[in-house]
């Protein structure tokens, strides 16, 4: 999973500068760190790894569809 950082120093007194009190700007910080963390991010390789496994369920159903299809055709009378 990646991970996004950033300076969170700067950010306050980017607030700061903009005339947000200290207190405001270190609770802005702070939560909006807490979503960061909290958000998972999609890689190349979480898609990939998604990629193979809907691979090998599509090709498990088409057998599974193929022996069912088998199934009945043996059944019907010659």
């Amino acid at each position: 999973m990646s991970t996004i950082t950033f300076d969170t120093h700067q950010f306050i007194k980017k607030l700061e500068a903009s005339g947000t009190p200290t207190l405001q700007a270190e609770a802005i910080v702070e939560a909006l760190q807490g979503a960061i963390s909290d958000s998972a991010l999609t890689t190349k390789a979480d898609l990939a790894e998604l990629k193979y496994d809907l691979l090998k369920w599509i090709v498990g159903l088409a057998l599974a569809q193929f022996g069912v299809l088998i199934g009945i055709l043996l059944k019907l009378p010659h």
